[in-house]
């Protein structure tokens, strides 16, 4: 070949394969550098697509282009095998985590050795023939890089995964953006030009100013500024881990900002990335940062954004979080954490020197809690990433958590509590009385709570299941709303709309809802009813009650009124839970139940009652034989899913704009726009109840997609309802 090509445009014009690999070798060394590895991110780069040096390839590539013509191809063409090949040749002793990354960087990363149900796998590629017809320039610039090559850290256990992970991060999003440099330039330069931190900071004082200004005196208005004032001090304090427990409506989202954006100055990081556990507020924190920092500088990534909202800029960014706010799902950040997709991986990398924000941390789902809270402290001892965790009912994740054989170590950096006097301020924000049974396991039917919520304008019950939710709703007057997770996400939004205009014109307004409201979703009602769970759960519900205070300028407290319900609790986690509370009350049946000190015993009694917190079996995966560098990728991130699916199937339902979705996806077929589109308007349901609705026809499948036909299946209030049987108790949410 008179010339190895890497790419070639629309136009015909051709980049060559060394063109390329220099190009993602600067690039991946840059970004590598934010971890001291630029040796290993050069290296990568010049020899991920030293495959395409093969004669093979470039008749493949040539005959894509039409460059050669009345010539057939003959399948796809493996190019990624021969430098993992040639890296571990080449560096036995170190070459392992370079063909890990070299392997998997269009497939993803992958399994050392075969698994049943996974294919691939690194053991056997490594098996394949290598090529020898790498030109001597590349040659030489190989041999200046692996000479100096050295592991950059002191591991400790869970470490050596996600190292591997970031090296792939910058490779996959060097790889990309060296080739986006050339075939698509208009995209290329649309990639600069976000406002600096501290021209945000100064946007962000300003703003606060603003709000101080505008505030009226009163007790909470001084304790939220007390809060505030020590988030900014703390900012100035060490890097590490930092937790902001504040009670409801203490000003927590803004307070964990100023301290981020002081900490980012004094310490030079590049972003601040803030996780949210649920869709249904997310685009609400988002909106507020866009507010405060201007549209492009915040980029909001979770599965449920609408694409046609965002920015070109923003809408590039949303693939290596290249920006300086991030508002993203813990869904996001921790599966793209054990994820092997380098389309999920590619912004891994940009995490580094970075202020990572917990937003209410009592959220981290407790299976997933060893691994999650391991990669948290890589990324802290090895990343240089600064954490906070902020919360109101702060979980204990420090020192020994758990017991017996599923105990193991939270967080191993000392964690800086930003407010010392958490007691003091639950005094000073106290809003809500907490009415209990008079007899702890007295059980009141839904008939009875029904009949005692008709007597208020306004009020919110919260239960435990969909099935509870569905079957208390149908006992309440027409004008009652609904909330659950058997209604589409657009329709939640909608209705948690409605519900605020109806709180804030004082009209009457009654809910009944599944524990999806409890997640930060900024309502307030003078009186809310929460079915008996953990003390977490109703803790959060208090924070839906008297929010704002306004009943205390009355002299008066909101009341969260806890009962039994006829069906129990859920078996699992939440029943272990509550059973933890019930056992605080018999001891002490006066407790504060929203004290810090309560809330210690009760989540230290809450996780010795757990029997596995790493359900993917993460240690087995990817910790048990790092040293050898036998990893499986692949199979760890089938099995890291934060949102159990399994038993569950999904449908397209016909809310509103998802008639018309559905009737373009019929007509059409799945572009990619319009599957972004759908995900808005889709509904799990068991996967007996999904087969039930298929043999009677109640829904249909079009490109694989399944989509409501039965006008009759979906309510505009209550969303899914299932012919004359009630809904699965397994499903919470």
């Amino acid at each position: 070949m008179k010339e190895y090509i890497a790419h070639v445009r629309v136009d015909n014009h051709c980049q060559s394969n060394e063109e390329h690999l220099i190009g993602t070798s600067d690039l991946a060394s840059q970004f590598a550098a934010d971890f001291q590895c630029e040796n290993w991110g050069a290296l990568l780069g010049l020899w991920h697509d030293i495959g395409k040096y093969s004669n093979v390839f470039q008749n493949y590539i040539r005959i894509s282009a039409g460059i050669i013509e009345d010539a057939e191809l003959s399948g796809k063409v493996d190019h990624s095998s021969a430098g993992a090949i040639y890296a571990v040749k080449r560096l036995p002793q170190l070459g392992l985590p370079l063909a890990y990354c070299i392997a998997g960087h269009h497939a993803g990363l992958l399994n050392w050795c075969n698994e049943p149900g996974i294919s691939g796998n690194l053991e056997s590629r490594l098996q394949k023939d290598s090529i020898d017809q790498i030109p001597v320039s590349i040659i030489e610039q190989l041999n200046k890089l692996d000479k100096s090559l050295t592991l950059p850290f002191r591991f400790s256990e869970g470490d050596i995964h996600l190292w591997i992970r970031m090296l792939f991060s910058c490779l996959v999003d060097a790889d990309y953006m060296d080739t986006e440099r050339f075939m698509q330039p208009e995209n290329y330069v649309k990639r600069a030009g976000f406002d600096s931190l501290v021209t945000l900071k100064q946007r962000f004082d300003s703003f606060m100013e603003t709000l101080s200004s505008s505030a009226q005196p009163s007790l909470i208005n001084i304790k939220r500024s007390e809060v505030l004032d020590k988030c900014r001090k703390a900012g100035l304090l060490h890097q590490g881990i930092f937790n902001l427990t504040v009670p409801t409506g203490g000003g927590k989202t803004l307070s964990s900002l100023a301290f981020a954006l002081e900490h980012a100055i004094k310490y030079d990081k590049k972003r601040i990335i803030v996780a949210i556990p649920y869709t249904s507020i997310i685009t609400q924190t988002a909106q507020v940062f866009r507010n405060i920092f201007g549209n492009d500088n915040v980029v909001e990534h979770h599965s449920n954004l609408d694409g046609d909202t965002l920015s070109a800029k923003q809408k590039l960014a949303t693939e290596n979080w290249d920006a300086p706010i991030i508002v993203t799902t813990n869904v996001q950040l921790f599966e793209s954490l054990y994820s092997n997709r380098s389309s999920h991986c590619r912004k891994l990398h940009n995490l580094s020197h970075s202020i990572l924000i917990l937003d209410e941390a009592q959220m981290l789902p407790i299976e997933f809690l060893k691994p999650i809270l391991s990669s948290l402290n890589t990324l802290v001892e090895l990343f240089d990433v600064t954490l906070l965790c902020t919360t109101a009912t702060q979980p204990v994740l420090s020192g020994k958590i758990g017991s017996r054989e599923a105990m193991f170590t939270g967080f191993k950096r000392e964690v800086t509590d930003i407010v010392t006097n958490a007691a003091e301020l639950t005094k000073d924000f106290k809003r809500v009385t907490i009415e209990l049974p008079e007899e702890i396991n007295t059980v009141t039917s839904f008939d009875e709570i029904a009949e005692e919520l008709k007597k208020y304008e306004q009020v919110l019950c919260i239960v435990n299941t969909r099935k509870e939710s569905q079957n208390l709703y149908s006992k309440m007057p027409e004008t009652t709303l609904h909330l659950s997770r058997m209604m589409c996400s657009a329709h939640i939004l909608d209705t948690i709309k409605v519900i605020k205009e109806k709180l804030l014109n004082n009209q009457p307004v009654r809910v009944i809802s599944t524990q999806l409201i409890e997640a930060g979703v900024d309502i307030d009602f003078p009186i809310v009813y929460r079915a008996f769970a953990g003390l977490d759960s109703i803790a959060q519900a208090a924070g839906r009650c008297n929010r704002e205070g306004h009943l205390n300028k009355k002299g008066l407290l909101g009341k969260v009124k806890v009962f039994n319900s006829e069906k129990g609790i859920p078996p699992g986690y939440m029943r272990k839970s509550a059973g933890v509370l019930k056992e605080l009350l018999l001891i002490d049946k006066h407790i504060d139940l929203l004290s810090p000190l309560t809330m210690t015993k009760y989540f230290e009694g809450a996780f010795s009652q757990v029997n596995n917190f790493d359900k993917p079996d993460i240690k087995d995966l990817l910790w048990k034989d790092e040293r050898n560098m036998k990893f499986q990728f692949a199979t760890a991130a089938r099995d890291f899913k934060l949102i159990d699916d399994a038993g569950s199937k999904s449908f397209v339902v016909r809310y509103n704009e998802g008639a018309d979705y559905i009737e373009m996806l019929k007509n059409k077929g799945p572009e990619f726009w319009l599957m972004r589109k759908l995900q808005h308007y889709t509904v799990s349901v068991r996967e007996a109840d999904f087969k039930e609705l298929v043999k009677y026809g109640h829904i249909e499948c079009f490109y694989g997609i399944w989509v409501q036909t039965d006008s009759n299946l979906y309510n505009s209030k209550a969303g899914v309802v299932l012919s004359d049987q009630w809904i699965s108790e397994v499903f919470i949410l």
